[in-house]
């Protein structure tokens, strides 16, 4: 691999890619940087070069484009597993308002959906009947290609992957989100990136800018409020300033959970008062609003703008032979947007005021987005949970303990208004006026602030501390019990520092599965005020753990031994750091000897290993369609004589129940349970859901994800039925029996 001449920032955002960059000099820190403008199709065959590279895709249908119309400057070469035409950019962005059905976006959205096979190719979520779909890790990965190739394009003797490249992510995302990033990279032939949380990557470009004056401006602001509301999500962390000598020393103290609330929430919702204005006799299906929300994102931006237009029109086309004929018109005003954003999103509430988790969350084009959509609430929440190292940081017996100073990034603050009201209702919460911390640029300062922490790690500026962003915790379960949970990694440990517990041992058989469950969780104290360290046992409050999907791995021992069917035991230690790249290394290590150490891996879906040696059935894929679309987010999808004849339906594409293989089995339970929300539709969907999900789960010998499985499934059974008649409740009986039946096989199968 080539020297790296270059330091390399990458914001893959929802909404927005942007990417910036400077040379690495004999000065670094004073080097120059950057955008990279991306070089990408606005129209057929017209290519221009622009600092955003918009996070959609298009897949054309058969014959709409010619090659022609898809030329770029290099020659294209996809990501493997991705479909051949495909156009990225701003014109996939426009294309998307005119077609439905063809558009993908919110791809980061989709890589941090714990309810869905992140590798499975579900997008575009309500994709039109001919439409190749793919998952959102290969459409994380098709931008970071696009990327790629258009830097290589430019820099034929530097190129990207032998840079050095760092990729944001929200500082909320999980250990499997970040890891499927990582993935989603090294299939874009960035084989080694660092991430770095883009909150800190805001403070760092906040710090690139001010590097001569940071420590007298901010001798008086201890505690910083972090509030990055982007695309499709919020991101809030909290940073200590404190002075050591004289030196300035920023610390991350506090993270904040993970939020499906940003711009694309504001944008449906302005959707869904355009598709009310135009009365339609009945609501739009998830592709046509998926094509409406393009325009009313344009509005958005317009009408919140300084120089704003009094109104903007939408227009919505008709489709097939409605295309000229059934255009519509309607406008929105920049009174009524103003409303929805300032009311709807950042309301004036008191400090201690939470968000309304009673109510169901929003459900949209299959993203679960917060039930309560009111920001300022959410920060509340936020700094409600960190008032201790809060009030450590201030250090001056302030309650409530509120920051005194406020960096705010995200397209969404490019509006004075939104700025003004946000600072208002902090102040509000502190009762003396706050600092507001300077961002010219929220569209581009987590790119550039990536490149500021490219040059503090090579120790050319400042380098933020607080290391893992949340603790890691291994599940011991106890029957009829949560049991109780053992810190693996505190929050706070500096990456490459192993954690080791000498006092925990596991006895392991080699040549045999083994399945650790994790949990994380953000909190700073648990029980009794106990604060968070290496070690700390403590019982599980459901509100403070996150689950992850588990750890599984086969410790492979002698090979004579194994070959002779001996079975070899062994004691072991689990050793945990977190990496330079930013996530999670889990390893098993011998108390006999410490150089026999097993790294273990997580399982998202079912073992890699197994699907390659199984060949699919044919039905297999329509039927999953099936299920998809009669248990979806659009109503109009779930025809009444399709879902009474579904198991039928099933039956005719597989074959008789009862010869169903496992992988079938299992992959029929996994798209049952993406549409587990609308099993109450009606006593058709509720029947059907209970008695092919319970089928389902029942036979076989168990797999080693389960147990994961029930952890997503098993609330539900808790819940009762909707529709309470003897033949709703022998099915309810059933599917919790069977279900019970295969949590049971796992934990024998895949000892934990």
């Amino acid at each position: 691999m080539a020297s790296a001449q270059y330091l390399v920032g990458i914001d893959l955002g929802t909404t927005n890619t942007v990417v910036a960059f400077c040379e690495i000099q004999d000065d670094l820190s004073n080097s120059p940087v950057e955008l990279f403008e991306i070089d990408q199709l606005v129209g057929p065959g017209e290519v221009v070069r622009k600092p955003l590279l918009p996070s959609f895709r298009y897949h054309p249908a058969q014959q709409q484009v010619s090659d022609s119309d898809l030329t770029l400057p290099w020659e294209n070469e996809p990501v493997k597993g991705d479909i051949q035409n495909l156009i990225i950019g701003e014109w996939a962005r426009e294309l998307g308002a005119k077609v439905e059905g063809r558009q993908v976006s919110s791809a980061k959205s989709w890589l941090s959906h714990t309810a869905v096979d992140r590798e499975d190719d579900i997008l575009p979520w309500a994709g039109a009947q001919d439409v190749e779909k793919v998952s959102p890790v290969i459409a994380s990965a098709s931008y970071l290609n696009h990327i790629r190739q258009a830097w290589n394009h430019r820099h034929h003797y530097n190129k990207l992957e032998d840079q050095d490249v760092v990729i944001t992510v929200p500082a909320s995302f999980d250990e499997t989100a970040r890891k499927l990033t990582v993935q989603a990279a090294k299939l874009a032939g960035l084989p080694k990136v660092h991430l770095l949380e883009e909150p800190q990557a805001v403070c760092y470009d906040w710090y690139a800018r001010h590097k001569e004056t940071a420590s007298q401006e901010l001798s008086q602001v201890p505690l910083i409020l972090v509030c990055d509301v982007g695309g499709g999500t919020t991101d809030l962390s909290l940073i200590e300033a404190k002075h050591d000598d004289e030196e300035l020393v920023l610390n991350r103290i506090g993270v904040g959970e993970h939020l499906m609330l940003g711009g694309d929430n504001l944008d449906l919702a302005l959707a869904h008062m355009a598709e009310q204005r135009f009365n339609e006799s009945k609501k739009l299906n998830a592709a046509s609003l998926t094509k409406l929300i393009q325009q009313t994102r344009k509005a958005k931006e317009a009408l919140l703008s300084e120089d704003a237009p009094s109104e903007m029109k939408i227009t919505m086309l008709g489709s097939g032979s409605r295309l000229i004929g059934g255009t519509k018109s309607i406008a929105l005003s920049k009174s009524e947007v103003h409303q929805i954003a300032l009311e709807g999103f950042f309301p004036q509430t008191e400090f201690g005021e939470l968000p309304d988790k009673k109510r169901s969350a929003v459900v949209e084009f299959g993203l679960p987005y917060v039930s309560d959509p009111a920001v300022s609430k959410h920060v509340s929440e936020f700094l409600h949970l960190h008032q201790e190292v809060s009030r450590e940081a201030l250090n001056d017996g302030s309650d409530p303990a509120i920051p005194v100073g406020l960096l705010l990034n995200g397209g969404v603050f490019n509006s004075e208004l939104v700025t003004r009201r946000i600072v208002d209702i902090v102040e509000n919460w502190k009762g003396t006026p706050i600092s507001l911390l300077s961002n010219p640029h929220p569209d581009w300062s987590v790119a550039l602030g990536a490149v500021a922490f490219a040059k503090a790690r090579r120790g050319a500026q400042l380098k933020i501390g607080g290391g893992s962003a949340r603790s890691y915790f291994l599940h011991l379960q106890e029957k009829n019990k949560l049991g109780q949970a053992l810190c693996l990694l505190s929050k706070g440990t500096e990456e490459g520092q192993e954690i080791r517990l000498t006092g925990r041992r596991f006895a392991l058989t080699l040549g045999e599965p083994v399945r650790f469950n994790l949990l994380t969780s953000t909190h700073d104290y648990f029980g009794e005020h106990k604060k968070v360290q290496n070690g700390l046992m403590t019982h599980i409050d459901p509100d403070q753990f996150n689950p992850l999907p588990p750890y599984i791995s086969t410790l492979q021992g002698n090979e004579k031994q194994l070959n002779a069917n001996q079975k070899e035991r062994v004691e072991v230690q689990l050793a945990c750091q977190l990496t330079e790249v930013g996530t999670l290394k889990i390893e098993c290590v011998s108390v006999d000897d410490e150089q026999q150490r097993w790294e273990l891996e997580f399982e998202v879906r079912n073992q890699q290993a197994q699907e390659e040696t199984i060949q699919a059935h044919p039905g297999l894929e329509p039927s999953k369609a099936l299920i998809s679309r009669l248990y979806s987010g659009n109503k109009n999808s779930a025809d009444s004589k399709e879902i009474k004849i579904l198991a039928k339906s099933l039956e005719k594409s597989l074959g008789k129940k009862d010869e169903w293989d496992f992988h079938t089995l299992r992959s029929l339970v996994d798209s049952f349970s993406l549409g587990r929300k609308r099993r109450r539709r009606s006593e058709q969907h509720e029947k059907n859901w209970l008695r092919l999900t319970g089928f389902c789960m029942r036979p076989g010998f168990g797999d080693a994800t389960d147990s994961w499985r029930m952890e997503q499934i098993w609330g539900l059974y808790q819940q009762g039925i909707q529709f309470q008649n003897a033949q709703g409740w022998s099915d309810w009986w059933t599917f919790g029996v069977a279900c019970l039946e295969a949590e049971r096989r796992a934990a024998r199968g895949y000892p934990r």
